[in-house]
């Protein structure tokens, strides 16, 4: 997988959007973000999850997940290595960190269930 993969497939989900941080891309629903590509100049896309999740990930596939270094890795901050990554790990491992975001903010269900109702299911900011 690459920068693109990783693009098509988070803007894939219902209701998400590409925005920036720092200058950064990233990738958002209901305004609040899933997954960044602060890395991809490493090979890495970054996951937000729960430590939870992340410990399943990285325990399951230490070649493909790893916590980011430092504090944003203590907040279930993930990288993927893109490269060793398959499409359906990388679908998934989105998939993971959309659905959580959703689930954690009322107004990512909202935002997402208009959109489904407008039909649009992404944008590009």
């Amino acid at each position: 997988m690459n920068i693109k993969d990783f693009r098509r497939i988070a803007l894939s989900f219902e209701g998400a959007e590409e925005s920036s941080h720092m200058g950064a891309p990233d990738f958002r629903v209901g305004g609040r973000i899933f997954a960044t590509l602060a890395s991809q100049d490493q090979g890495y896309g970054n996951l937000q999850l729960t430590l939870e999740q992340q410990a399943a990930f990285v325990k399951e596939m230490p070649d493909v997940f790893l916590p980011i270094p430092g504090g944003w890795g203590r907040m279930g901050m993930t990288h993927i290595r893109l490269a060793a990554a398959s499409e359906d790990v990388l679908r998934g491992a989105l998939h993971a960190a959309w659905k959580l975001r959703v689930e954690k903010n009322p107004k990512s269900k909202k935002k997402a269930r208009s959109s489904a109702r407008r039909g649009k299911t992404k944008s590009r900011k």
